[in-house]
């Protein structure tokens, strides 16, 4: 066990910090005062440590910046209360559940995560969730308070030109892809020679022969659930696909194994843990059938005179995403792959898939690239695929003809930094505040704090 992600872990759930060897006393005192809220010292001392484990660089003197950021947290929170701001509680639990599934996959088990600290996984789920509903509360505040800050084409120009040539933003490098893939067929005898292996494993666990969570450690393709046997931890229906949720919601004896499912990840055989109200902890084994060499090499010399095909002119690419690709993301958009993280289509190379961006970084525009096998990011499945570069953009400065979009953006989220800032400081006059005096000699960021 690494101890630092222990102090991580420790800190991150907002628990005292604790070292496997001796306990870390903290005298405790309060040292701010935010309207009706207090802020202690332990609290400050919990997120200095947390952001030293992280890596993360404080802008400052910890003591300082730290307590400012508590109280600034404090002034949203109040806000929101007044304002009746809610989050979808159900929301806040599956956040909980990632995270907590997380924390359990690497520290071993949940028994372990509770001998650690002391606390039942009730007690530590009731911590974290505290925590992440006023994250969200405070995100929530935010975009009110923001939500009606728009631009116009005017603004964005007037902003642009008021820029001096070292604040104008940097466009990283950045490419169009459109492609064309498809996924060789998988035999028959090896979809069922994976179906049959499953029932084997299922019938030994049936029979009470062998333990499931041995065999997914042993056997699951689902790498990260197979480090704890299969467990994929407490989530609702709609976090799991439909054909698995199907049967693992409908299970009922925790001593028997489901039959064969099969989803657009393989094939699954499932164990039920513990259902809590609308919720199911349970086990899996995931296989995947794979493809032969030989259908492989098919298909890879397929794309290779589709490819030939397109180079001399006699089909369009865009034709050839008609006829052969198998791509359900882009081949209704003449193969134009889309950026899941912009809502573009255009990639930075680091927002490719890695075949990807290893193939095309290297290409000019409008050249095709060679036949290359890759993951498909949606099926998580091999497929073989060519691509052609549609446009491709250098690292530049920002202007307004290229990249609107972008200014646009940045001079939204000034604005709305900018709003913020002002929506502080007149919360600052408007809210008793009180600091200790031993922790007031600081250059904070908001000066507004102290009112002498």
């Amino acid at each position: 066990m690494h101890t630092r992600f222990i102090v991580f872990l420790t800190v991150f759930l907002g628990l005292s910090f604790i070292n496997t060897s001796a306990q870390t006393n903290i005298i405790d005192e309060i040292i701010w005062i935010v309207g009706d809220e207090s802020i202690l010292r332990s609290e400050v001392e919990e997120q200095r440590i947390r952001a030293q484990y992280e890596g993360v660089t404080i802008d400052g003197d910890p003591y300082c910046v730290i307590p400012e950021q508590i109280a600034i947290q404090k002034l949203y929170l109040h806000q929101a209360e007044l304002d009746s701001i809610e989050v979808n509680e159900g929301t806040v639990m599956n956040q909980v559940e990632m995270r907590m599934n997380y924390f359990i996959s690497q520290i071993g088990s949940k028994e372990k995560l509770e001998e650690y600290f002391g606390k039942s996984m009730l007690a530590l789920r009731e911590d974290m969730r505290t925590m992440v509903r006023e994250q969200m509360i405070i995100q929530q505040m935010q975009q009110k308070l923001v939500e009606n800050i728009k631009s116009t084409p005017a603004d964005v120009r007037r902003f642009y030109n008021s820029l001096s040539e070292d604040s104008i933003p940097t466009v990283p490098a950045q490419v169009e892809l459109q492609i064309i893939s498809f996924q060789p067929p998988v035999p028959q005898e090896e979809i069922e020679a994976v179906k049959e292996r499953l029932r084997e494993y299922a019938e030994r666990v049936n029979s009470g022969t062998t333990d499931f969570s041995i065999l997914a450690r042993l056997y699951s393709e689902d790498t990260e659930s197979a480090k704890r046997g299969g467990e994929l931890g407490f989530m609702g229906k709609g976090q799991l696909v439909p054909e698995f949720a199907n049967v693992a919601f409908n299970l009922t004896d925790p001593k028997r194994v489901s039959r064969v499912v099969e989803s657009e990840f393989g094939f699954h055989i499932i164990q039920l843990i513990e259902k809590r109200g609308d919720r199911i902890n349970c086990r899996h084994i995931l296989m995947k059938p794979k493809v032969s060499l030989t259908d492989k090499q098919k298909a890879m010399h397929k794309l290779d005179s589709v490819s030939n095909v397109i180079r001399s002119g006699k089909m369009t690419f865009e034709q050839g995403v008609m006829y052969f690709s198998q791509d359900k993301n882009s081949a209704m958009n003449a193969g134009l792959m889309l950026n899941q993280r912009t809502g573009t289509s255009k990639f930075e190379y680091q927002d490719l898939p890695q075949e990807v961006a290893k193939v095309v970084y290297g290409m000019n525009v409008a050249e095709i690239s060679k036949p290359f096998t890759m993951i498909d990011p949606a099926s998580n499945k091999e497929v073989v695929a060519v691509v052609k570069v549609k446009s491709k953009v250098d690292i530049h400065k920002a202007n307004l003809m290229d990249d609107y979009q972008l200014l646009k953006n940045f001079y939204e989220e000034t604005k709305k930094e900018q709003f913020l800032k002002e929506w502080i400081a007149k919360k600052q006059r408007e809210t008793y505040i009180s600091i200790d005096p031993a922790w007031q000699n600081c250059n904070f960021k908001y000066p507004g704090w102290s009112k002498k």
